[in-house]
């Protein structure tokens, strides 16, 4: 007689991981219309109320939802020694991990800001907290420490230069970046705007 395997009840941070990978999906599948309880639900094969029971609305599972799909494939900030190096490796593997979805949160975020309010500064505060921005500042404190990159030239603006470029390049072709248009980003512009300013020719 063959024995049917009952399926694992799952609980606690396992289930709500289910229902935030659902939510991503449905996400990026749907779009902000798309994204409905119902319909998350049915992707992480629970119930209405099971979901209502860890989040109070719509609005409070799309924001972690938003938290938990931003934070995917998020590393340790790249360390080869040099700013260079280190700049292009994190424009690199941004350019993998995030030029699928920019379009897509693009649109998304057209629906969004239209009926709450907020922006995508709203959205990547939310999302990292204290550590936006941080892997950059580690990349620079190093750069810094070696000689690199001058703190004095290095304002809040010409910080965020380089990713700042790269999301405005990214989102205006909703394609990925060719590596001689990251190459120029970070030689042309970015290094050229931290480096320390050397007396004579």
């Amino acid at each position: 007689m063959d024995l049917v395997e009952t399926p694992k009840r799952r609980r606690g941070r396992e289930l709500e991981e289910a229902i935030l990978a659902a939510g991503w999906a449905q996400l990026i599948d749907g779009g902000y219309y798309g994204f409905t309880i119902d319909a998350v639900a049915e992707r992480a094969e629970t119930s209405r109320s099971v979901i209502y029971r860890r989040f109070d609305d719509r609005d409070a599972l799309l924001e972690a939802t938003l938290t938990y799909g931003l934070n995917q494939g998020r590393t340790e900030p790249p360390d080869t020694g040099s700013l260079r190096e280190d700049v292009l490796e994190s424009l690199r593997r941004s350019n993998r991990s995030r030029a699928a979805i920019a379009p897509i949160m693009s649109v998304f975020m057209g629906a969004y800001f239209s009926e709450s309010g907020r922006t995508f500064a709203d959205v990547r505060q939310r999302a990292f907290g204290e550590r936006a921005g941080r892997s950059l500042d580690i990349i620079l404190e190093r750069a810094v420490a070696r000689g690199e990159a001058d703190p004095a030239r290095l304002t809040p603006r010409v910080r965020t230069v380089a990713t700042d470029l790269y999301r405005h390049d990214l989102l205006m072709t909703a394609a990925p970046l060719s590596d001689e248009q990251l190459v120029a980003i970070v030689d042309e512009i970015f290094l050229p705007l931290v480096r320390p300013l050397r007396d004579g020719p």
